[in-house]
């Protein structure tokens, strides 16, 4: 019997595969957003993952200063997305991103609490930066998680571009595992330096202090243009200067992202891999270009023999990391 998404959570494993999309703008009507959800399942069906990441999209436009590359859409709602389009005909489970920071403890409560017979996964988000009102901060949502329905497993963010500035990413890391968190999902990842340093920080302290690693999923997502790279550094991805300019220097800047993306991911899983530490993949395309949303479904295709191939490599030396 294959195992769950969340047994491979809970007994930590390496290889968990997932693919994140965000929702049909909610102004689409029922047909369109039929259309859209068939197209997703068809591309999907056969891949081999674990489960959907379903992002809960907001306009952060307090974050930034500078002018959205793209106008903001309000989404459908995830959760209904993917109960009502995805659920039956794809069969996978949903890793839904809900932002916390914006609810009142009622609001928050009665999302937690439903669909409690049912296994749920979400990915609590805070505050997108320090000028946005907060009403509910993680700690306290992780903890009203875990007393009001304990078949919603929650995860969070880790952006490990941060930790080479302020050098204390995998601190958030571990304070958002001991409030409740059960495992994290990277923002897109280009910078493997940064990446391999926060591995390394979180690796020795949790070593030091005896606590467990939480699975760590690195997001990958294929640059097709020059606007989607403006759109990606606008959403606050963390593009090094020598890979920028390989990709707008490139004569095809999608399949050269394509390739970075999957070097970046090899050298990461190799590393965990190493060291025990429970590293994945989730694969998406900030873009809704048809080309660029199907380089990304190979991306994803490629990443799964990938993880094959090493971890088959690597079999002989894997540590245990229970």
């Amino acid at each position: 019997m294959s195992s769950t998404l969340k047994d491979k959570l809970l007994r930590k494993e390496s290889g968990i595969l997932t693919y994140g999309m965000t929702p049909p703008k909610s102004s689409h009507p029922p047909e369109k957003i039929r259309e859209i959800a068939d197209k997703q399942i068809e591309r999907l069906r056969g891949a081999g993952i674990d489960g959907l990441v379903l992002y809960d999209v907001q306009d952060e436009a307090e974050r930034t200063d500078e002018n959205r590359p793209f106008p903001f859409l309000k989404a459908l709602d995830p959760t209904e997305y993917y109960e009502q389009y995805l659920k039956q005909e794809l069969g996978v489970p949903a890793i839904v991103y809900h932002c916390v920071a914006c609810e009142g403890p009622d609001k928050l409560a009665s999302w937690i609490l439903r669909g409690r017979d049912e296994q749920r996964y979400s990915v609590f988000v805070g505050a997108s930066s320090s000028r946005q009102q907060v009403q509910i901060r993680l700690p306290e949502a992780y903890r009203m998680s875990g007393i009001l329905n304990e078949r919603l497993l929650p995860g969070g963010v880790v952006i490990p571009e941060r930790h080479r500035s302020k050098g204390d990413e995998h601190e958030r890391a571990r304070a958002k595992q001991e409030a409740g968190c059960g495992f994290f999902v990277s923002q897109a990842t280009f910078d493997v330096e940064a990446s391999k340093s926060f591995l390394s920080d979180y690796y020795y302290s949790s070593r030091e202090s005896g606590a467990e690693m939480a699975p760590i999923l690195f997001n990958l997502a294929p640059c097709g243009s020059a606007k989607t790279l403006e759109f990606m550094k606008w959403l606050g991805i963390s593009i090094p200067k020598w890979l920028e300019n390989e990709l707008i220097h490139s004569v095809d800047i999608l399949d050269k992202s394509v390739q970075l993306s999957r070097q970046v991911f090899r050298e990461l899983y190799r590393f965990g891999l190493e060291k025990g530490i429970p590293i994945g993949c989730s694969v998406e395309s900030v873009s809704t270009r048809k080309v660029e949303i199907e380089a990304s479904i190979q991306l994803l295709r490629d990443i799964r023999e990938d993880m094959s191939r090493i971890g088959a490599e690597l079999a002989p030396s894997i540590p245990s990391h229970n």
